[in-house]
């Protein structure tokens, strides 16, 4: 069992890696804002220049780089260029924001990388489910329950630790665009939670299960949260 330090003296470094709208990039700003969330965020990398999120991080003042995956030879001189600009920053969590680009994670962020899913995994997980895809596939489904998951991010798509999953419940009649409205509004609140968990000392990691040595830890609602 490998017990994660606790970072509680400072505001936690985050790289935020975006390849969209930077939604949840404003989310943490705001939680950074109000005061829920001690972290700073020196540095912004989007997997594409022209996103809306670069543009985002820019207003808000943020260092912002672009790092596109066609520009280098394989992942792993990708991956280099990425994680290399992270240290350059001393970064010490890195999460991943609709980041679309699979990473190979080296040793030194083992447990430093997390991921937001947009369901319950492991449904509607694993590769090409993303976005839009994820609600489509939910509504196709007639799911009567979805959510979000927090996770470690490994080598393989969805595949890591898990930290907390949020649900939220399907109405019948439900568009997809309705369910990524619900699930959105659970991930504002369960991100900022996972890190605030990941960063407390208070969390371990046993394989492919978390541990949280307060288990009543968090500010997610009653019933919503493992």
């Amino acid at each position: 069992m490998e017990q994660l330090p606790a970072i509680i003296d400072r505001p936690v470094r985050l790289g935020v890696l975006i390849s969209g709208g930077g939604t949840t990039l404003l989310n943490f700003l705001d939680c950074i804002r109000d005061g829920s969330m001690s972290a700073e965020v020196p540095l912004v990398i989007s997997s594409r220049p022209d996103c809306q999120g670069v543009q985002r991080a820019i207003d808000a003042g943020l260092d912002c780089i672009s790092t596109c995956r066609r520009d280098f030879a394989d992942i792993s001189e990708f991956s280099d260029a990425v994680f290399g600009a992270l240290r350059a920053k001393q970064i010490d969590l890195v999460t991943l924001a609709g980041y679309l680009s699979l990473l190979h994670i080296p040793d030194d962020f083992r447990h430093r990388v997390l991921n937001i899913h947009p369901a319950l995994i492991p449904a509607f997980s694993g590769k090409g489910m993303y976005g839009h895809h994820v609600h489509d596939a939910v509504v196709a489904r007639g799911a009567k329950v979805s959510g979000c998951t927090v996770h470690f991010a490994d080598n393989e798509y969805d595949h890591g630790p898990i930290v907390l999953q949020s649900s939220v419940e399907v109405p019948d009649d439900a568009t997809a665009e309705d369910v990524a409205d619900l699930v959105f509004e659970r991930e504002k609140i369960a991100y900022p939670e996972a890190i605030r968990r990941v960063t407390s000392g208070q969390l371990s990691v046993d394989g492919r299960r978390t541990r949280l040595a307060v288990p009543d830890a968090g500010e997610l609602d009653p019933g919503t949260t493992t």
